[in-house]
């Protein structure tokens, strides 16, 4: 048996620069090396030198590189956000979602998608983690964002702050640290140091700057700590994140989107990924977008990508020896 991990990688949508980050990913010495890939997307984007297998064919025959079709979905234009573009990422999820469920391949990495896009396809989502949570039939799931050293876990997601605030409770911070903490034991993080960020400036200073740091988040940190959990918190987010980034913490949990990306995206530089703690299988994901604006002009860097490609093929391993 090849012992080098089976990768799926979407296409994601068509009109963006995932094309060709894929491409420039399958002629990549480094990733040949490291992995095997299984591209789906469109056939009509596949180089000749790329085998084309049916989507019931032998995968764990690949050696180095091979595509399944995600069929066509109509012409589209590059740059732009358009339905035919949405339904081609969505039909390439969707069989890569399939592969990984049936445990073909030992990981899912999807190219970006634009969620106009899906909208106009017809699926509004909030984008590909909620719809791989629901195709997996999970409620229990979330993102995690990894740059460097610095692993964080976001509380909520794509909404508004306001809704977002609303959402802030013991229980549900309670439940995403339990969640954190079992996704780092599932990627080789024997005893998970963690970090819960603060709500208010200071988290709060004791309640002069606000009270749900003492009235909401304290109470979640000390009965996770009765559950075993290694967490300190709520510690102030101007200075979490850096120490998080410095090593002194395994995973941090935040609390909205922003508070986690805006130092994930200052820290990655082309090395960023997201991965989903909860599903069923592993999906990993470069962090940045479709990029309508560089798509088809040769300007768009594949080091994120593959990045992310070289992140799932070593949790692949990992998980392989946890459960040898």
């Amino acid at each position: 048996m090849n012992k080098r991990p089976l990768i799926a990688l979407t296409a994601g949508d068509p009109a963006g620069i995932g094309p060709e980050i894929v491409l420039a990913a399958l002629r990549d010495e480094g990733v040949a090396r490291a992995m095997r890939i299984v591209v789906v997307g469109p056939d009509a984007l596949r180089p000749q030198d790329v085998r084309l297998f049916k989507l019931d064919s032998d995968t764990d025959s690949i050696e180095r590189n091979g595509w399944i079709d995600s069929g066509e979905h109509g012409a589209w234009k590059i740059g732009l956000a358009q339905r035919s573009a949405g339904a081609s990422a969505l039909a390439s999820l969707r069989i890569g979602h399939e592969l990984a469920l049936a445990r073909r391949v030992d990981a899912l990495v999807t190219a970006p998608v634009s969620k106009e896009a899906l909208h106009m396809a017809g699926e509004k989502v909030e984008g590909q983690t909620e719809l791989l949570g629901r195709w997996c039939g999970v409620t229990r799931f979330e993102m995690m964002a990894l740059a460097g050293k610095l692993c964080v876990m976001l509380l909520t997601r794509h909404m508004p702050l306001k809704r977002a605030l609303s959402l802030v409770t013991t229980d549900s911070v309670l439940d995403r640290l339990l969640l954190l903490d079992e996704s780092l034991k599932r990627f080789g993080v024997a005893s998970p140091k963690l970090a819960l960020a603060g709500l208010n400036p200071h988290a709060g200073e004791g309640g002069i700057l606000g009270t749900e740091d003492e009235e909401f988040l304290r109470p979640a940190v000390e009965r996770a700590r009765s559950q075993g959990l290694t967490v300190d918190g709520p510690i102030s987010p101007d200075t979490v994140f850096l120490a998080a980034s410095r090593g002194k913490f395994d995973g941090v949990l935040a609390l909205y989107h922003d508070q986690a990306f805006i130092p994930i995206k200052l820290l990655a530089e082309d090395g960023g990924v997201t991965v989903i703690a909860g599903l069923p299988y592993l999906r990993v994901s470069p962090v940045h977008g479709t990029a309508f604006d560089i798509a088809g002009k040769g300007r768009a860097s594949p080091a994120n990508l593959i990045g992310a490609l070289h992140r799932a093929a070593d949790w692949a391993r990992v998980a392989k020896a946890l459960h040898s």
